[in-house]
């Protein structure tokens, strides 16, 4: 990461002007008593009486500091930072964009997307996955990108450029990323484990001869015909998976979770250091169909979990953020395509071997399908050792890539909201953020770990991110208002967002959404783990773990009306207002966009 020049500048026929001559103050253009303007020809940037035709790549947006005088068309602007508010920017375009597909690209798309696809009807559920992702997922990617690259700040900072009322939808973001790294890590620990594991001559799920195996574990794939298929058989990689792995057989369910499993606690510690030491330096270094689908898109593409926002806001302010949301959401949709073809061949082949239907060898799905399936696939090909260790490790890869985005999106929103605090200090909060991800991720360790993981995921990232991202379209479309959003793309890119764009964001997309929650509402995920049923209490449970992130927007809301002076009129006017910056004319557009 490369820290830019602290000043940027646009000249205009105003820096000739006599009246300007001879008159400065602290090197900024300030305004006289008479709402002229004032400054001396060393605040211009070329020549007399030139105009530029843009900003310097990787300056800072107009938003961030020093002052200007507008009186009218032509005009001079003048940015200048004050000290301390330098912000890095990505070294290259390149390490933005592999950054964001990291992210985009994660365990999400190998293991999420077939398992949600697979429950709802394969195919069938490819129009609802396309439909949400062209009218929901693509056009709310785009905006988070414009959005942080724009204004510069993370997902709570920003809200006082847009609409400061709604700025508790940041602090709602920040927790829904904990709750992920509660869950998601610990995927990476059981791969971890795999991984580890895979060390070995003969792979340990291939046969049934080991202490943890049960007398109903049927090895089909190496006995041949001889070897008939019964409904109590258990093949060897899913005795592997959930007697030695998650060691399930030793819980009793949510309500008797056990004592947590030592191996996996270090699988974590390890995965979590590695986490720590990438991220602690900043970015420099590194119905019920219809519900479904649209948790998998946000899922996956990410819009509502603030990390498009932290990696924008670290763009040159005119990247060409249109065409990296076409490019990152196309290999990320393609990426989930090829994953669930790789998987529906395995499953296809594994019930021909064992003369069943497809649905009954995917009865338990979610992270059963990573961890069985392809291990099971991994384990009948020839080096299979080889082709194990380096399976499990590209899990791995995946995994972090997306935690490093997701821990970043809330290390910069704090950071950019308390400055004074956390500026100095970056390498110690990034410690305690960690250690809290770590803590929280104990229950998951448990022997019945794999119950939490499923709870979590269903319940505190999937309508909660829908809700967060409706609000945020909302606030974007309607409060901060689309004439201003689409000149503000329109100044980063030089071109304005099309009707197509303008009438999604503002109509299509709010009615999507609205339709999605209300579908959650009236049919709540029922869940079900190998050959445990959740039991009512949970989805209390589970409504409990949404709502206590989703909270912090009313609680935002009532907080701001009641510290802000005047009436009740003014309250609302004052809140719903974004906060006073420097705005740029329409015609002074930039032409040399990336």
């Amino acid at each position: 990461m490369e820290m830019n020049e602290p000043m940027m500048r646009e000249s205009s026929p105003l820096s000739s002007a006599p009246e300007n001559e001879g008159l400065q103050e602290k090197g900024r253009l300030i305004r006289g008593d008479n709402g002229a303007p004032q400054g001396t020809e060393k605040e211009f940037a070329g020549e007399k009486g030139s105009v530029s035709n843009g900003y310097p790549s990787a300056t800072q947006s107009p938003g961030e500091g020093g002052t200007v005088a507008m009186p009218g068309c032509p005009r001079t602007l003048v940015v200048q930072q004050t000290p301390g508010s330098h912000r890095e920017t990505w070294s290259k375009k390149m390490d933005f964009l592999l950054s964001v597909i990291g992210y985009a690209v994660d365990l999400g798309n190998v293991w999420r997307f077939p398992y949600i696809c697979y429950q709802n009807g394969g195919g069938a559920f490819l129009l609802p996955y396309l439909l949400m992702a062209l009218f929901g997922g693509v056009p709310l990617f785009y905006m988070e990108l414009a959005l942080g690259q724009y204004h510069r700040s993370g997902c709570i900072s920003i809200w006082k450029h847009i609409c400061p009322i709604f700025k508790g939808i940041g602090f709602a973001i920040c927790i829904i990323a904990l709750y992920i790294a509660f869950y998601y890590n610990t995927i990476m620990a059981w791969a971890m484990y795999y991984f580890l594991s895979s060390f070995n001559y003969q792979l340990p799920w291939t046969s049934c001869g080991n202490p943890w195996n049960t007398i109903n574990c049927t090895n089909y794939l190496q006995s041949g015909d001889n070897v008939t298929w019964e409904p109590h058989s258990v093949s060897p990689a899913e005795e592997f998976y959930t007697r030695r792995v998650l060691q399930v057989h030793r819980s009793g369910g949510l309500h008797d979770l056990g004592s947590v499993s030592w191996q996996l606690a270090l699988c974590l510690l390890f995965i979590f250091t590695i986490v720590y030491f990438s991220i602690w330096k900043g970015v420099k270094t590194s119905g019920k169909v219809w519900v479904d689908a649209a948790a998998q898109i946000f899922f996956s593409l990410g819009p509502g979990f603030g990390v498009l926002l932290a990696f924008a806001s670290y763009n040159p302010f005119h990247n060409n953020c249109y065409k990296d949301a076409i490019v990152t959401s196309s290999i990320n949709c393609l990426t989930s395509f090829m994953s669930g073809f790789v998987i529906f061949t395995v499953l296809g082949y594994m019930a021909e071997m064992r003369h069943l239907e497809v649905s009954e060898v995917a009865k338990d799905t979610g992270p059963s399908l990573l961890f069985i399936t392809y291990a099971e696939a991994i384990a009948n090909m020839p080096a299979s050792t080889f082709f194990a260790i380096i399976f499990f490790l590209m899990i791995i890869m995946l995994g972090l890539d997306s935690t490093f985005a997701g821990l970043e999106g809330v290390i910069t929103a704090m950071m950019d909201e308390f400055p004074d605090l956390l500026s100095k200090r970056r390498e110690l909060f990034v410690l305690g953020i960690i250690s809290v991800c770590f803590l929280g991720a104990l229950t998951t360790l448990t022997y019945g770990g794999a119950y939490v993981v499923k709870l979590f995921e269903d319940y505190a990232t999937g309508a909660p991110v829908i809700i967060v991202v409706f609000l945020e379209v909302i606030a974007v479309s309607w409060f901060y208002g689309m004439p201003r959003f689409c000149r503000d793309v329109q100044l980063m890119l030089g071109f304005s967002p099309g009707w197509y764009w303008r009438i999604l964001w503002v109509a299509i997309c709010p009615i999507f959404l609205l339709f999605i929650i209300c579908s959650f509402l009236v049919f709540p995920p029922q869940l079900k783990l190998f050959h445990y049923d959740y039991p009512p209490w949970s989805t209390v449970l589970g409504y409990c773990i949404g709502i206590s992130s989703f909270i912090c927007v009313p609680a935002y809301m009532v907080y701001l009306l009641v510290v802000t002076p005047g009436t009740l009129k003014q309250r609302l006017l004052k809140s719903i207002s974004p906060e006073p910056g420097i705005e740029i004319p329409r015609c002074d557009i930039i032409t040399n966009a990336v």
